[in-house]
């Protein structure tokens, strides 16, 4: 492929979805990844999430530790996927074919699409709500806001990949202005207690609920990183990958989650409204400023909004090959994103005003279904397979990987039922163990290493040396593939 071609591509309207991406086409700096995720987290609704150790009874200073924890924790296996992507040139979700198989994938695609929905429905409401709030407090809750945010992030999902990286990276910059600023007004103006900095105040319930839902909130990430890496150069280091992710995440959150947790010990006149309280705290700083402030977070809610849109598409383009082979277009990525941006648009017009309620308990679920499918794919990758897969087989029905990948079924399942006695969902369902600790919810700790460890056992026959060897075979046939848009 030429340069001119490669460069035409580029700058239009991006035509790949779940093919892989040939060597001729790779670009960008991995550091460009750092920006990324650091937006992605640093916008209120990650702020929203450092309030439920506090609305929970504990207090600030193990609000901190837990956050920073369970933040680590999460952040480690999502930026362990985000180095998938150079190495394989997939997006996240299709990597799912060689343990779950081609059709068995649907399992976690469809937990994964929910997600995405889920997700958009939060932030195109609290995206409305910022961008409405900082014209009037009657346009808070106008419907047409969360319409703007919704068309503007399908136009940003749709432009692609690039455009993608260069939003995020641009707005990166002004929202550390903003957030500096923020921060700055919240340390000088809200008063803190003495009693929120006592150590000996250790509320587990509180303490293991925050862990857990900073947990999930990072591997929730987990679903679709590679999606944004996959177009670097293959020669890419794995570490080198893994550290600026991990960083540029791990940063952003600890910083909102702080942040929110902050804002909710603090004076009296702060409320429950997460975009309201943002707002008293920057106006506080300088009269405007809390316009400003809502301006730019509404942005970062537009921007990851179109991740979650592009995420979307791509699971649901992967969903449908499972059934119809489907070629790259442009066609197909605008009916998919259009689908997706529907139904959370859809949803959102009509969301419950209990949203700290609901999305507390959302990233729980997501948690929970998402921890067997991490430690199932990662356990691949970096144990089984250590990174090397026959790519023209992902595509392929009847391929080495097989239409079920009952390791990964099975692995995934034994994962998820170890962890329902452990489960911990206010007002849904608290499991025997976690009632027996009091309500602490230590799931996470039991799915991580029973699905890692039965997928490796279950795996102990697979003929890697085979597969590699295929591979080696199949590296001609699918770089020339990919470039005309045409796997095997």
């Amino acid at each position: 492929m030429s340069t001119t071609e490669t460069t035409t591509r580029r700058t239009g309207l991006e035509v790949r979805s779940i093919d892989y991406v040939p060597l001729a086409e790779r670009h960008g700096k991995v550091s460009h990844i750092g920006p990324l995720w650091f937006m992605c987290n640093a916008q209120i609704a990650t702020l929203a999430t450092g309030l439920i150790s506090i609305t929970s009874g504990g207090n600030l200073i193990w609000s901190f530790i837990a956050i920073a924890v369970g933040i680590c924790i999460g952040t480690f296996f999502m930026a362990a996927h985000s180095s998938q992507g150079p190495q394989l040139g997939l997006p996240q979700m299709i990597q799912s074919r060689p343990q779950f198989g081609y059709v068995g994938a649907l399992l976690v695609w469809l937990f994964a699409y929910i997600q995405y929905a889920g997700f958009n429905i939060f932030n195109s409401v609290l995206g409305g709500e910022a961008i409405g709030g900082a014209i009037s407090s009657s346009q808070a809750s106008n419907p047409l806001w969360i319409w703007v945010v919704t068309i503007v992030a399908v136009v940003i999902a749709l432009v692609g990949y690039d455009f993608i990286h260069s939003f995020e990276r641009y707005l990166t910059y002004l929202t550390i202005v903003v957030l500096a600023l923020v921060s700055i007004s919240a340390i000088i103006h809200l008063h803190i207690p003495a009693s929120e900095f006592n150590l000996g105040a250790f509320n587990p319930v509180a303490f293991f609920g925050q862990l857990g839902v900073a947990a999930g909130y990072q591997i929730s990430w987990a679903i679709y990183v590679s999606d944004y890496s996959r177009y670097l150069p293959a020669n890419t280091k794995t570490s080198s990958t893994f550290n600026v992710t991990f960083w540029g995440s791990a940063l952003g959150g600890m910083w909102m989650m702080f942040l929110g947790s902050y804002i909710a010990v603090s004076a009296k006149d702060i409320g429950s409204n997460t975009v309201v309280d943002l707002k008293k705290v920057a106006d506080a700083l300088f009269p405007g400023f809390g316009v400003i402030a809502l301006i730019v977070f509404g942005l970062g809610l537009i921007s990851v909004t179109a991740l979650n849109m592009y995420g979307g598409s791509l699971t649901l383009i992967s969903s449908i090959d499972s059934f119809v082979k489907v070629k790259p277009t442009l066609a197909i990525r605008m009916i998919t994103l259009g689908i997706t941006a529907a139904l959370s648009l859809g949803f959102a017009l009509f969301a419950t005003s209990d949203f700290l309620g609901n999305f507390n308990d959302f990233l729980l679920l997501i948690l929970y279904l998402f921890i067997p499918w991490t430690a199932v794919n990662l356990t691949d990758f970096f144990i089984v397979r250590r990174g090397h897969y026959a790519i023209a087989e992902i595509f392929k029905p009847n391929g080495i990987y097989k239409r079920w990948g009952w390791a990964g079924i099975g692995a995934y399942v034994l994962g998820f039922v170890a962890m329902i006695p452990f489960f911990n969902v206010a007002n849904v369902y608290t499991g025997p163990v976690s009632h027996a600790l009091g309500g602490v919810d230590i799931s996470l700790f039991i799915g991580l290493p029973v699905a890692a460890i039965a997928y490796w056992l279950f795996t102990l026959r697979v003929d890697v040396a085979g597969e590699r060897e295929l591979a080696r075979q199949q590296a001609i046939e699918i770089e020339e593939a990919a470039a005309v848009h045409e796997l095997p």
